[in-house]
């Protein structure tokens, strides 16, 4: 337990109290209370569907979007929770470029709003390349509790790893 993967630079204080959650077995309990439904995106349409929902709400300004899938490739622990590619391919003399969002299948487990967060941190992507002052403001602007939402899925898919190591 001494290695929270996920929790990796937050303050020594919060991980203390994560800590003091996960031994005396109340760390899914809490956020079970917290988030008491699983979301019901199971799909690639679907999740296509909820992320124009979103696109359209708050960057129908930005660039296209070709693709938005669940991908099982997509390892959490090594890579982020998603991923956003701009891809630029020439095709004779013609460059066409897409944008597409690949989220880990693995979030197709979670309470609703922190897929939301996810989705909303790729599409921030959209606008701002990279994870600076304005890439995070953009995030706020679309989700007013976003840095809670990073905060409470790092602990969901904490929960979830100390539950394999039980079983496994």
């Amino acid at each position: 337990m001494s290695s929270l993967p996920y929790l990796q630079g937050y303050r020594p204080e919060l991980i203390s109290q994560v800590k003091e959650l996960i031994e005396t077995n109340r760390l899914r309990s809490v956020l079970e209370r917290r988030y008491p439904d699983s979301h019901t995106i199971r799909s690639d349409k679907a999740l296509y569907d909820y992320t124009m929902a979103l696109k359209n709400r708050y960057l129908k300004k930005s660039s296209p979007l070709s693709k938005v899938i669940f991908d099982d490739k997509i390892t959490l622990k090594k890579q982020a929770l998603g991923l956003h590619s701009y891809v630029a391919k020439n095709h004779g003399g013609k460059t066409k470029s897409k944008n597409e969002i690949r989220i880990a299948a693995r979030l197709k487990e979670v309470p609703e709003p922190l897929l939301r967060m996810v989705v909303v941190h790729e599409l921030a992507h959209l606008k701002e390349k990279d994870h600076n002052k304005a890439f995070y403001q953009l995030c706020c602007h679309m989700q007013g509790d976003y840095h809670q939402l990073e905060f409470d899925l790092r602990l969901w898919l904490t929960m979830l790893d100390l539950e394999a190591q039980e079983k496994g």
